[in-house]
């Protein structure tokens, strides 16, 4: 069988190459792809070439371990397909599952069953191609603690900063706040349970956000500030909307980008916290009682509860994957989750 994958040949620049495949060991399967879903932060990084080239990809997701970042490269990690052929030794039941993988985008692939994860009957594939997005969500919330009646921000409504609000309106919170510039993910947020979104390029709506913050009176801030925009500028917005003690959790990955962060006056002398989230693990404190199986496992809920695949906006062929990337790259405003089909 031929399996379709993408690469990633330079900058601003991907193709599809064609390989052979076969189930060749006794404990491998075969998997054939309905869907994948692009991951428009990292994946653009990957595109314009912002990935610091002193990193692997991702020691953690076993089909990029030990893969340099230099082109030609793969990229990708959230693929659904069915199982279509199994290895002498592989359990039966293996055979026609429809599971989730941590894979580079590609039509079919072959992997050891430890590498796949079963997908629960009641969910539609278009819906678990969010999974590894929704276990990012679960994983700040987890690392943010967030507590009853706290005042919470979230800098970016890409689908994982409407993911993570999603679930946050589900807290008894005393205010759920968005900062978002870009009208459809503004109504997306508010349909989703943010109590109010800001376009900070608006002066006015910036000095609202201040009135309804209030930073610089006693008891006044944001309690929690996930940051989700990708953009590390942002940080000095969320250092000075964020109150006495509170918590800024990073959930974006910059790659190569940096900006100059002002972490003097009010950060220095508001004993704010600055976390970074990272789903690749778990944070020590949460490790004694969680693990991956039970972050999936709550994943897996919020996505029945949140429907994530309200929020695909395009689809495309592989083949036509350059036009995806070019749609992301130059009018990310018009798309918010871009996934492959794979016409299966």
């Amino acid at each position: 069988m031929k399996s379709q994958q993408l690469w990633f040949t330079g900058p601003h620049s991907v193709e599809v190459r064609e390989k052979e495949l076969e189930v060749s060991g006794a404990r491998d399967v075969l998997v054939r792809n309905v869907c994948s879903a692009i991951s428009a932060g990292t994946e653009m990084l990957v595109f314009r070439n912002q990935l610091p080239d002193s990193l692997t990809l991702d020691e953690s997701i076993e089909a990029l371990s030990g893969q340099a970042v230099q082109y030609p490269l793969r990229y990708g990690y959230a693929c659904v397909g069915k199982v279509e052929a199994i290895g002498e030794d592989v359990e039966p039941d293996w055979f026609g599952k429809t599971v989730f993988s941590f894979q580079p985008h590609c039509s079919s692939f072959v992997a050891s069953p430890a590498a796949l994860i079963p997908v629960p009957a009641d969910i539609d594939p278009y819906a678990a191609v969010f999974l590894a997005n929704m276990e990012t969500a679960v994983n700040f919330l987890l690392d943010a603690s967030p507590k009853v009646g706290e005042r919470v921000l979230i800098v970016g409504q890409g689908i994982v900063g409407l993911l993570t609000s999603g679930l946050l309106a589900q807290f008894p919170l005393a205010g759920l706040f968005a900062v978002e510039s870009i009208a459809d993910r503004q109504r997306w947020a508010e349909q989703i349970g943010v109590n109010r979104v800001f376009d900070i390029n608006q002066p006015d709506e910036l000095a609202e956000l201040h009135n309804v913050l209030r930073p610089n009176e006693q008891y006044g801030g944001a309690d929690l500030i996930i940051e989700v925009s990708g953009s590390p500028e942002a940080l000095n917005l969320a250092v000075d909307l964020c109150g006495y003690a509170g918590r800024i959790l990073v959930g974006s990955w910059y790659g190569t980008k940096r900006a100059a962060i002002n972490l003097g006056e009010r950060f220095h002398r508001n004993r704010m916290q600055i976390v970074s989230s990272q789903v690749s693990s778990i944070a020590p404190e949460n490790s004694g009682r969680w693990d991956p199986g039970r972050r999936f496992e709550v994943a897996w809920e919020m996505i029945r509860r949140c429907q994530p695949e309200q929020f695909i906006t395009h689809r495309f062929s592989l083949p036509s994957a350059g036009q995806a990337y070019e749609l992301l790259d130059k009018n990310a405003g018009e798309a918010l989750q871009v996934v492959f089909d794979y016409g299966r």
